[in-house]
């Protein structure tokens, strides 16, 4: 019975503390690690398995170590992140008494350089993820603000438009200046749908099949 009866203790020791008010700020930062890394493996552990059974070619044991490192990148990526982010405003917090908004800017500055600096394809393609939502973000802020007039019709279509016009003609001429995965992705659409030979590379596969001598 000593087993049972040890365990209940350290759960209600352990309860007893997440209970303690002046251990909140640090219990944050400890779940926001945590949040971050379960986050992190639950938006990246699909994607890496579509892209990397659609695109990557090599072994089964190649693909799957593949699909590990990008789901375990991003996930210790952004549990570091939210360490950081909020150890450094609790941090801010406590020194002046009182939060400010530039103590969120701040801190996601020095996260941002710590964590998301580094130049690989996990950091950049949620780098540029974010980036499209600040755009968007920024443009209703400055409306709302003041900045700059309503549209008076819905600027979504003309958006659309010069997205997809540059998109594709930096495909078409330029495609080094894209990120690898959309270059994966737009050569599967554009390029691929150029070349057959017969029936099955025409609609049932993308690609010849391959058969051994």
């Amino acid at each position: 019975m000593a087993g049972p009866d040890l365990i209940r203790t350290v759960l209600y020791t352990i309860n007893n503390l997440l209970q303690q008010e002046k251990y909140k700020a640090a219990l944050a930062v400890v779940k926001g690690f945590r949040n971050g890394a379960v986050y992190g493996a639950k938006i990246r552990a699909p994607h890496a398995l579509v892209m990397t059974f659609l695109f990557r070619s090599g072994s089964l044991k190649d693909k799957l170590r593949a699909i590990l490192k990008a789901t375990y990148t991003h996930s210790r990526n952004l549990a570091c992140f939210v360490f950081t982010y909020k150890g450094m405003q609790a941090l801010q917090q406590k020194i002046q008494g009182k939060s400010l908004q530039s103590h969120s800017f701040l801190a996601a500055c020095v996260g941002g350089w710590l964590v998301f600096g580094d130049n690989n394809n996990i950091n950049s393609q949620i780098n540029m993820y974010l980036l499209s939502r600040i755009l968007f973000a920024l443009s209703r802020l400055a409306v709302e603000k003041g900045f700059i007039p309503a549209p008076k019709q819905d600027p979504f279509p003309l958006f659309a438009t010069l997205v997809w016009g540059i998109v594709l003609w930096l495909f078409e001429y330029y495609p080094h200046t894209l990120q690898p995965s959309l270059q994966s992705s737009m050569n599967y659409l554009y390029h691929d749908s150029n070349v057959w030979h017969d029936i099955s590379d025409f609609l049932v596969y993308n690609k010849p099949r391959i058969t051994g001598s």
